[in-house]
């Protein structure tokens, strides 16, 4: 979102961030000329009456909201607003899955909320296919009422890692390193990752590095130490800029039950990184053409994602190859293609 953001602002438009309620400080993330509108409100319902008081306020030529349940409160608040703001709504992730435990009450929650706003937004993206056929489902619109617009490839900043830089992020070791970059939480399975990493040859003296922070962080210790895994499978935590560790490493991989789209494969490509990625719903196969630039292997499979791993470390890649996959997910097309539907006539407008 910053990133598409940060596009607008070049091509001359003026850019609003609204936030409901972030704790976190943005210095230094949000593009320069960006207002930030932070409602502090703990509750969503809370943001509507904010949300109204802006769009009546500020009158914004086009709005995006991204992720339900803020899809269907932006679309409520704007119906409330009664100003022309035209509205997009933006789906990230297969819901029916990421909601799967919530129980039936919040199940038939969300299939109402969709079926009663969606139908008023001016439009809908999905950052996939399957997410598509999911968001078709679960709204009772038809799937050709939502358009796939892709999640964009990172701009890769310039630099270089040196081997002293490598041994800093990977420690000690000569063999070959494997990254993944996640969440940790129960969908990106990195259970069945370590599980994998485990049956390659320990003669190997390979490296894993899982980034990320989440609820799991200490059940993955407690699995890594119990293991012997020590030194051999590090949990860095957060990185802001995981450049270093892309440039520096030799395979990633993707152990994910279920993806929206799976925006870190892009980033392994644009860096000219092999991949191997569980075929999961939804996202990895459409990224990686069907396996034609990465290899998949089938969900909770860690013979075949270990076979796959140790395929991919003993072959040759076109690096080339990669990167000029990730540029049909370039974050200039993503933006033309996001100003396209927010305002359709934006050629036209003198800038």
């Amino acid at each position: 979102m910053l990133d598409t953001a940060a596009k607008f602002g070049e091509k001359g438009f003026g850019i609003d961030l609204l936030l409901v309620d972030e704790s976190n400080r943005l210095d230094g993330s949000v593009p320069p000329g960006v207002r930030v509108f932070n409602f502090r409100s703990p509750r969503l319902r809370g943001a509507v009456r904010p949300l109204v008081a802006y769009l009546r306020r500020e009158r914004p030529g086009a709005m995006h909201a991204a992720m339900w349940p803020l899809t269907s409160l932006a679309i409520f608040s704007n119906y409330l607003a009664r100003t022309r703001t035209r509205l997009l709504v933006s789906e990230h992730n297969t819901l029916s899955r990421s909601y799967a435990s919530r129980g039936l009450l919040h199940r038939f929650m969300m299939h109402a909320s969709m079926r009663v706003t969606y139908p008023f937004a001016d439009a809908r993206v999905v950052v996939s296919e399957g997410v598509g056929a999911d968001i078709s489902r679960l709204s009772g619109l038809a799937r050709g009422r939502f358009q796939v617009i892709h999640n964009p490839a990172p701009e890769i900043p310039c630099g270089c890692s040196s081997p002293e830089r490598g041994r800093d992020l990977w420690g000690e070791g000569h063999g070959p390193r494997i990254l993944t970059v996640g969440r940790l939480k129960s969908q990106k399975n990195h259970r069945l990752l370590i599980e994998a990493f485990q049956k390659l040859d320990a003669s190997a003296d390979a490296r894993l590095v899982i980034l990320g922070t989440g609820d799991l962080h200490h059940e993955l210790k407690g699995i890594i130490e119990r293991d012997g895994l020590d030194g051999r499978v590090l949990l860095p935590g957060h990185v802001d800029e995981p450049g270093a560790y892309y440039r520096s490493a030799d395979l990633f991989v993707l152990s994910s039950d279920y993806e929206g789209f799976g925006s870190v494969i892009v980033e392994a490509l644009a860096y000219g990184l092999p991949v191997v990625s569980t075929d999961c719903p939804s996202g990895p196969s459409e990224i990686l053409a069907g396996g034609k630039y990465g290899r998949l292997v089938p969900c909770g499979d860690a013979v075949a994602l270990a076979t796959a791993m140790h395929d991919a470390l003993g072959t040759d890649h076109d690096s080339a190859a990669l990167k000029r996959r990730a540029g049909d997910f370039s974050l200039d097309n993503i933006a033309e293609q996001y100003l396209d539907l927010l305002l359709p006539r934006w050629r036209d407008l003198p800038r």
